[in-house]
């Protein structure tokens, strides 16, 4: 509801901001001419200003009767609110920081006769400095040619100041005859007015006043650029026959060339390496690379910006120049946001600039990846020439290719990995990809794959995980050693090592993953299962002792509480786990691949074969056999190459073949 109070308060703010308003009235040929004069003057944008048309301008006929603008300008009411808050803002800011600042300061008089009157200017102390002494200002104003002196003014003046203006306080004998002259001279090309004035005859002669010379000024036609602070300077410390600046030509400001603002380091060179916990550069980490996710802001076009006109001192215009355009230098991947100022990916990949192009490249190709590269990790595909040597990983978003071997290292992908010259992981070498791996051998290393694993030649002592199939094909396709986990098949075309030395466990039909979930967790509430045995013994002991005494220590009363507290998240975490735990078994007896091992040639004495948890351990060599799963046994059929899978499909977008 409006109420009187209300309009009354916004009628108020109103008529402040109306009194707050600015207006100047200029006179051109144009109206653009007399706007871009009234923003120059008022310090704005021409966007900022509205106007009244006082006369109306005419171009005349054949250069006759030409008549200009005359227009009364001002800022926009709402642009002004808007400047106060903001200027509010600012100045919170800087006195904050003026207060951090604060440098001690003594208080400052200054004593002048201007006309017929003694002046005073009192500018206050800062900080801790000394105040302005009465008795010192009553001393320097009284002369021989004073006639009064207004005292209680002067006291309150040196209290209070006179925020950088001349206040009356008395009168002297005054001899026109002796006063300062003053001279203006104007420079040639109007760029700068000087003034030189020589002294009073006597002391009863007048000094120059600051009205005098911005009068004197104006008579000799100087309109703009005048000096406040220099006409402040000179009054309070008169230069006498000495020439004196106190206007100067508004220059203008050419406006600022349009360029690019990089979200990314466009040279190299300053890319740093990571640094440790404790301050040590870690060598592998050299950050080399740049990632970029598609849609990422990776420049900003900063638009050129409009010159800011001048003015000489007698209002003649200065020209500035306008900054000049550029275009924006797009390469591949990248593309203008809807702003048509920022440059976005369109593809995840490293960001650089590519003979001056703003480029996200998908594809990142080393020679080799040792301490000159550091470790790789990239928001698209890697592409090795050589060798991954020991001690160093590649993580990669895209695919992952490898020319040469993988020695030692954790390579991790989000698409396909192909390794052309095989893996030797020296125990410790982990690959992992939600697809495929294509390697010519693997050797004691981990590896897990959410589709296949293909190999030319063989696996030794690793373990390997594939959710779909295990491919091994070849002449030396043979298993040796470790353990393998397929859903699907394995095949290749040994299994296992003569004499049996080296343990190799194959398993098939079942989730690999699912599997090492229902080992966890079994395993987990067998731990489970002991704590609780201990915990029951120990409540059971604390509430015969209880039965027995009729009560409890403090001590074991908090135990006891504490024990049966125990006791029931330990039940509550069984429950749990026993959930899962069935939840698990379901989906494996459900499972409705009917997983198969395949073996060309021999599998030897000493391997074990799963079926869908149904174990085969071969006690004597067999040939050219197939496992499968049948009435809850693992059978053993003839090997039928046509039930092998020969057609498994091959890397995406990757060059090696």
């Amino acid at each position: 509801m409006v109420t009187l109070d209300k309009l009354r308060l916004d009628l108020g703010e109103r008529l402040s901001l109306d009194k707050s308003i600015d207006s100047i009235e200029v006179i051109a040929d144009s109206i653009d001419e007399c706007l871009a004069d009234a923003a120059l003057q008022l310090n704005t944008n021409v966007s900022n200003l509205e106007y009244e048309v006082q006369q109306k301008g005419f171009k005349g006929t054949l250069g006759l009767a030409k008549k200009p603008w005359k227009l009364r300008i001002y800022e926009n009411p709402q642009f002004i609110k808007k400047k106060k808050a903001a200027n509010q803002d600012i100045l919170a800011d800087e006195e904050m920081q003026e207060e951090a600042k604060i440098v001690d300061t003594d208080g400052i008089f200054y004593v002048h006769r201007f006309a017929e009157g003694i002046y005073l200017k009192v500018i206050l102390p800062v900080g801790n400095g000394k105040p302005v002494a009465f008795g010192e200002v009553i001393t320097t104003a009284r002369r021989n040619d004073t006639n009064t002196l207004d005292e209680e003014l002067i006291k309150k003046l040196c209290i209070e100041g006179t925020e950088e203006e001349y206040n009356e306080i008395g009168t002297y004998q005054h001899n026109k005859g002796a006063d300062a002259v003053m001279g203006v001279e104007v420079d040639k090309d109007e760029m700068f007015a000087t003034i030189t004035v020589s002294p009073p005859d006597n002391m009863s002669g007048s000094e120059i006043s600051p009205d005098a010379i911005r009068q004197a000024l104006r008579s000799q036609g100087v309109v703009a650029g005048i000096q406040e602070d220099k006409i402040s300077e000179f009054v309070d410390t008169p230069v006498y026959n000495t020439p004196f600046q106190v206007a100067a030509a508004i220059m203008p400001v050419d406006g600022r060339d349009a360029y690019i603002a990089y979200n990314f380091e466009t040279d190299r060179s300053k890319l740093k390496m990571k640094e440790t916990d404790t301050g040590q550069v870690d060598f592998k980490e050299l950050n080399l690379i740049q990632n970029v996710v598609a849609g990422q802001p990776l420049a900003q076009k900063m638009l050129p910006q409009r010159g800011k006109n001048g003015k000489t001192i007698k209002g003649r215009y200065l020209e500035a120049k306008n900054g000049k355009d550029i275009p924006i230098p797009l390469g591949e991947n990248v593309k203008v946001d809807t702003d048509g100022c920022t440059v976005i990916a369109e593809k995840s990949g490293q960001v650089m600039l590519v003979n001056g192009k703003i480029t996200v490249e998908e594809i990142y190709e080393v020679k080799d990846v040792n301490i000159k590269t550091g470790n790789i990790n990239f928001m698209g595909t890697v592409i090795c020439l050589g060798n991954v040597d020991d001690g160093f990983n590649i993580k990669a978003d895209g695919n992952i290719e490898v020319h040469g071997s993988v020695g030692n290292c954790r390579i991790e992908a989000e698409g396909d990995i192909v390794i052309s010259q095989g893996v030797m992981g020296r125990d410790e070498g982990f690959i992992s990809t939600p697809k495929s791996v294509w390697a010519r051998f693997i050797q004691n290393a981990k590896v897990e794959a959410g589709e296949n694993i293909v190999v030319n030649d063989n696996i030794m002592n690793s373990e390997v995980t594939a959710m779909k199939k295990i491919i091994l094909k070849g002449k030396r396709a043979q298993i040796i050693g470790g353990h393998l986990f397929a859903t699907e098949e394995i095949s290749a075309k040994n299994i296992g090592s003569p004499g049996g030395g080296t343990e190799t466990v194959l398993e098939v039909g079942f989730d690999p993953k699912a599997k090492q979930r229902l080992l966890e967790l079994q395993e987990q509430q067998a731990t489970l299962v002991k704590e609780l045995e201990e915990v029951d013994l120990n409540i059971s002991t604390l509430e015969n002792q209880k039965q027995i005494r009729r009560s409890l220590p403090k001590e074991k009363e908090e135990n006891l509480a504490k024990l049966m507290a125990r006791k029931g998240e330990i039940t509550d975490q069984s429950e749990t786990m026993t959930e899962e735990i069935n939840e698990i078994e379901a989906r494996l007896r459900e499972l409705k691949v009917v997983g198969k091992v395949n073996a060309s040639g021999t599998v030897y004495a000493g391997t074990k074969i799963y079926v869908r948890d149904e174990k085969d351990e071969i006690k004597s060599d067999c040939k050219a056999v197939t496992f499968y799963y049948e009435n809850h046994f693992v059978r053993r059929g003839k090997y039928d190459q046509n039930q092998v899978t020969e057609n498994v499909r091959g890397p995406d977008g990757l060059t090696t073949d």
